[in-house]
């Protein structure tokens, strides 16, 4: 409570800050106006105002944040679709981009899990993200990225399609250490699995927070199904919900299906540049919210 309390200090703070900036600039405005040299304040009166609507961007970005869940830590899985080594690849891309993000935010990481290819890149990776909203923000990443490029792989250089899921669903895995744990909820049917630690009893803990943020996640992906179904929306699981494509070759874009965000840029993209995506994903969630 007391950090929750805190929390909320910094943030009525900012927004006070950010009134009384606001409040400043248009009292410069008003004096400009009646100035004869008006126009030689112009340059700083713009960059003051694009410097204030950035931060109310921002800030605004962060109300957006509203669900039960969204401040809390985020446990990410990503799993290689079929295609062997080229999408084992693209798993380990999605994962460094990932922790790059969150290493931006200042998000503390740690990798629970993860096997890997057997001539490259991840089968599958499931890794923690610390930090206020991280959950938040991250939500907007479930579902199958799919990338195409020139294979690195390929002799032929080929242009290749590649699939990666990021969920919270469990997989499979086999244990490589004699400490790590592999947890079965029988009524689901979820797998978990950790090996991070060196003690089967620590293993056993993470692995079990691991179950219950998957548990967690399934019980609000039933429910916003339900609410899709309820609005005559048709949803697919699972494979079938491509959310993002990552176009290297012939042509560089990367584009969200849902939102229509993208970007000529996916080098940034794959480098943890995700906030245009995550925040226009929040803000398309707003309307539907509503209507629900």
């Amino acid at each position: 409570m007391l950090r929750r309390a805190e929390e909320l200090r910094d943030e009525l703070a900012l927004w006070g800050a950010l009134e009384k900036r606001a409040r400043a600039l248009a009292e410069m405005a008003d004096l400009a106006a009646g100035d004869a040299d008006a126009e030689a304040l112009r340059p700083d009166l713009e960059r003051d105002l694009a410097a204030l609507q950035a931060d109310w961007s921002r800030m605004e970005g962060q109300l957006l944040l509203s669900e039960p869940y969204d401040e809390r830590p985020a446990i990410v899985s990503v799993h290689a679709g079929a295609g062997g080594t080229e999408s084992q690849d693209w798993a380990e891309m999605l994962e460094r981009m990932y922790l790059r993000w969150a290493d931006d935010h200042g998000y503390r990481t740690e990798i629970l899990d993860q096997t890997e290819g057997e001539e490259a890149g991840l089968k599958s990776v499931t890794f923690s993200i610390s930090g206020r909203f991280a959950y938040g923000r991250l939500r907007s990443e479930r579902g199958v990225h799919r990338l195409v490029r020139i294979s690195p792989f390929d002799s032929q250089k080929r242009r290749h399609t590649s699939f990666a899921l990021a969920s919270g669903a469990g997989g499979q895995h086999v244990n490589k250490t004699d400490s790590a744990v592999r947890i079965t909820h029988l009524p689901t049917g979820i797998v978990v699995s950790c090996q991070n630690e060196r003690s089967q009893h620590q293993n056993r803990e993470r692995a079990m927070t691991v179950l219950r943020g998957k548990l967690v996640e399934r019980q609000m992906e039933e429910r916003e199904a339900e609410m899709a179904r309820l609005r005559g929306q048709h949803v697919e699981a699972g494979w079938g919900n491509q959310i993002r494509s990552y176009v290297l070759q012939p042509y560089t874009m990367v584009k969200d299906l849902r939102t229509g965000v993208e970007t000529s840029n996916p080098t940034a993209v794959l480098g943890g540049d995700l906030d245009a995506f995550i925040e226009g994903y929040l803000r398309s969630r707003v309307g539907e919210a509503a209507s629900a």
